[in-house]
């Protein structure tokens, strides 16, 4: 029994050997072909600026491709080489194409499920074309990607400890990467792009023409509110940056909160031999707007009476999200919404416009009203116009000189949609005699023309004066088939041709009785006085 024991042993590394089979199978090393297509895409050109890596970026709608592609671009730049992407803001509108409303990403513009994971990819990518370009990226987009990474925030799990973690909510079994990869990849993302978008003050100096300016030193001296307030009077100096040409200073420890300022600038120049040159003008001063995102808290919306101030009914909103509220009220209360704005240090913040949007005139008319606050200030990167719901408003009736609402607006397209239906009722038909009275009119009618054929058969048909030569005598035939064929053409407009056809026909057939009636007339012309002379 002892000798048997191993076997178990045994059999265990045989399926783990089995288990693991097909995964180093499918281990293989870089193949020639991928080392030459990697050395050709990686390959500098003439003028050493890796035309055919930024191509891939151009050409892509793919974040993975932008994602690996940047970082390349990355990469090479922190080696020495100088990397620059000249049109950097159309690549970051290229990726923000892929953002979704609830901060999450897509992998590209055929994908329809959005992922967390593919946010932190993103916001690396953002990160790097930020870094990558030649001049400033437009900051109100920085101010949307924040806007965007404040709503990825807002789908922040936590398990029972505390702790707080980033998971995907709908994607594909093989694109779920889990809590930890996806928490991972969102710190990560948020935190390069945090790095390239923090507080950095860029200062271009030049001279008047506009060409580059001698060795400056650049000194941040005062900080100065709106209300000409000092905010602070350190003396910093601004950093040169020597491939963009730009003096630069993190204000983020200095602790300047959100509004307009103005910056005093001092600038001297380095080498005492261009003071015979250059002249710096001493101090300037420039104004600014310190933007960031605001806190939006405690808000509330209530009808109280008009009189006492009592509050009849508050509601809780959350202005970050799609809140709707459903509320009614009468012309004697009042509507009440009140929020708190703070900024980034936790102090008040007052924006420059805030609107509770109902309608302009109620011309007295009762009935639901939508409601719509929007809140906005160029300082504000999280600015917003966000639907509430609706109150149902009971108005009294409009005094007899009140303005009337005015007419609605047409609008101009709208004679091309469908119409509605026409129900016509024709007129019922008149009353028509009755068929025996009918037949007795057609007969009466005809009876002249029966009077005449029974006359033409007693007395006989005189055709002594019709001609006997072949050529007249065909005239005279065609003459009364003309004659013929207009009582048969009179016929036919009583029974189906029109006016107009009956016409046409009749012009033709004019013509024709014309020119065969005249040489038969001519004919029984020179007939009859031959035979006078005879």
């Amino acid at each position: 029994m002892a000798g048997r024991r191993p076997a178990p042993a045994a059999l265990l590394v045989l399926l783990l050997a089995a288990a693991f089979a097909p995964i180093s199978s499918a281990v293989r090393p870089v193949s020639d072909a991928h080392r030459s297509a990697a050395a050709e895409l990686f390959a500098p050109s003439a003028d050493g600026s890796f035309d055919e890596l930024k191509a891939v970026i151009k050409d892509t709608n793919s974040l993975l491709e932008f994602y690996y592609t940047v970082g390349g671009l990355l990469s090479i730049k922190e080696q020495g080489h100088k990397i620059v992407l000249s049109d950097a803001e159309s690549t970051f509108h290229a990726i923000k194409a892929l953002s979704q409303s609830d901060g999450r990403w897509r992998y590209d513009t055929n994908s329809a499920e959005s992922s967390t994971f593919a946010a932190g990819i993103a916001l690396e990518a953002l990160a790097g074309v930020v870094a990558l370009a030649d001049a400033e990226v437009d900051p109100s987009m920085i101010g949307v990607v924040k806007n965007d990474i404040v709503k990825l925030f807002d789908t922040i799990k936590s398990y029972d400890d505390g702790t707080f973690y980033f998971d995907e909510k709908h994607v594909d079994a093989t694109e779920y990467k889990g809590p930890i990869m996806t928490s991972a990849s969102v710190v990560r993302g948020v935190t390069s792009f945090a790095t390239v978008a923090s507080g950095k003050l860029n200062v271009e100096v030049t001279t008047v023409f506009g060409s580059a300016a001698p060795p400056l030193k650049v000194n941040l001296v005062q900080v100065l509110g709106s209300d000409s307030k000092v905010i602070t009077s350190e003396n910093k100096e601004l950093q040169f940056d020597l491939d963009n040409n730009v003096h630069y200073l993190d204000i983020a420890p200095l602790k300047i909160d959100v509004g307009k300022y103005s910056l005093v600038f001092e600038i001297s120049l380095q080498e005492p031999e261009h003071e015979s040159v250059y002249a710096t003008g001493g101090r300037n001063t420039e104004n600014v707007f310190i933007t960031g995102l605001i806190k939006v808290d405690k808000a509330e919306i209530g009808i109280s009476d008009n009189d006492a101030g009592t509050v009849e009914s508050v509601q809780k909103l959350d202005l970050l999200k799609d809140t709707k509220v459903s509320l009614s009220a009468n012309h004697l209360q009042k509507l009440r919404l009140s929020f708190q704005l703070a900024t980034p240090l936790g102090h008040t913040f007052k924006p420059h416009q805030d609107f509770l949007g109902l309608v302009e005139k109620f011309y007295y008319l009762s009935g639901r009203y939508d409601l719509e606050l929007a809140v906005g200030d160029a300082a504000m990167e999280n600015s917003f116009l966000r639907p509430l719901g609706h109150l149902e408003l009971d108005l009294p009736e409009a005094p007899e000189k009140a303005p009337r609402p005015p007419a609605q607006a047409v609008d101009p397209f709208s004679k091309f949609g469908p119409k509605a239906e026409i129900s016509h009722i024709f007129r019922s038909p008149e009353k028509r005699p009755p068929k025996e009275l009918s037949l007795a009119f057609t007969g009466l009618t005809l009876l002249p023309f029966i009077g005449f054929l029974i006359g033409l058969m007693r007395l006989g048909v005189n055709l002594k004066n019709f001609p006997s030569l072949p050529g007249p005598a065909a005239f005279a035939s065609l003459f009364h088939a003309g004659i013929g064929a207009v009582l048969l053409l009179y016929v036919l407009f009583w029974l189906k041709l029109d006016l107009f056809t009956t016409l046409k026909y009749l012009g033709f057939l004019g013509i024709f009785l014309v020119f065969v009636g005249h040489r038969t007339l001519s004919y029984l012309s020179s007939a009859s006085t031959k035979q006078k002379t005879a």
